[in-house]
């Protein structure tokens, strides 16, 4: 704008529009903020990180040479194997028994949601070390199992001792002891959803499994994922108590026993733990892209979009 439109506007003229306008545009450059004191706590935490490894490897209380011989020894793998095996199984039971808990306690029918509420309260009010102990105790309590009719003939009877094996003792302690947990983590989620999205779905005629399977399902695995990986990480630490049933082949078992034939506790330790943070790395990343597959479209992005 030139000088002679800036004082025809002072006078209350209008200036003229044919007259080139020259504005001086001015950017401004975004600087990032620096953060000395980021680097600084950085650089410490590397110092700090970088002598404790360096005391470790040169401690020869460590005994790092019998680490490094049993770290892939055949029976310390068998014990990675059982584990993982303990892991999976009861994960995959208590998974759809959590499910059907939380259908019974959100069913009209008393009956179904005093038995899910009994449940979820016994399995989460006693310790799970106990309740692998009963377990491993079944075939004492129980020494057959029996299928008869009522003030009736008996039908079968077989050995518990053959049906309850300590694999099978395992599996159903750590079982039905999740199954508690994981069903409250669910029904957080499908409460989370908004109640007027099943109300919308039962207006145009819905039947109760589709909506189950079609609406609050797909909704509430964002919720629900999350917290149900750190359940599985925490059933495959659990499994270390297993001895309790008596289970004896599991990765804690074999570490210990291994341990108590060298009298060398730390090595075999360390074993153990380095078993126990690469299966858990893996979950970990499992969980990282079931969270991203599921939260598509929630997520808002980093930076702003332009």
């Amino acid at each position: 704008m030139t000088k002679d439109d800036i004082n025809e506007l002072q006078d209350g003229r209008r200036p003229n529009a044919a007259a080139p306008c020259n504005v001086d545009v001015v950017q401004n450059r975004v600087v990032q903020r620096r953060h000395p004191g980021r680097w600084l706590v950085a650089i410490l935490i590397v110092i700090i990180a970088l002598q404790a490894g360096q005391g470790m490897a040169n401690n020869p209380n460590f005994h790092w040479d019998t680490y490094f011989t049993y770290l892939f020894s055949p029976f310390v793998l068998r014990g990675v194997g059982w584990t993982l095996l303990l892991t999976v199984v009861s994960m995959a039971i208590s998974i759809p028994l959590a499910l059907a808990l939380v259908i019974m306690r959100e069913n009209e029918n008393p009956i179904l949601q005093g038995v899910a509420w009994f449940w979820v309260w016994f399995f989460r009010g006693t310790p799970i070390y106990t309740q692998l102990a009963f377990w491993g105790l079944f075939a004492v309590l129980f020494p057959r199992i029996s299928v008869a009719v009522p003030f009736g003939p008996e039908l079968l009877s077989v050995d518990s001792r053959w049906v309850v094996t300590p694999a099978v003792a395992a599996i159903a302690g750590l079982s039905f002891n999740e199954t508690a947990y994981l069903s409250e983590i669910f029904r957080a989620g499908f409460r989370a959803i908004d109640r007027g999205q099943t109300e919308a779905a039962q207006a145009i005629g819905m039947t109760k499994p589709k909506i189950w399977t079609r609406i609050l399902i797909p909704q509430a695995m964002r919720i629900i994922i999350p917290p149900t990986g750190n359940e599985t990480i925490g059933v495959l630490k659990l499994t270390s108590l297993v001895l309790a049933v008596p289970f004896t082949l599991d990765l804690t078992f074999a570490t210990n026993a291994i341990a108590n034939r060298t009298y060398l506790p730390v090595p075999l330790l360390l074993v153990a733990a380095t078993w126990y943070l690469f299966i858990t790395s893996i979950l970990m990343v499992g969980q990282y892209y079931l969270e991203r597959h599921y939260g598509r479209g929630h997520d808002m992005p980093k930076e702003g979009v332009r």
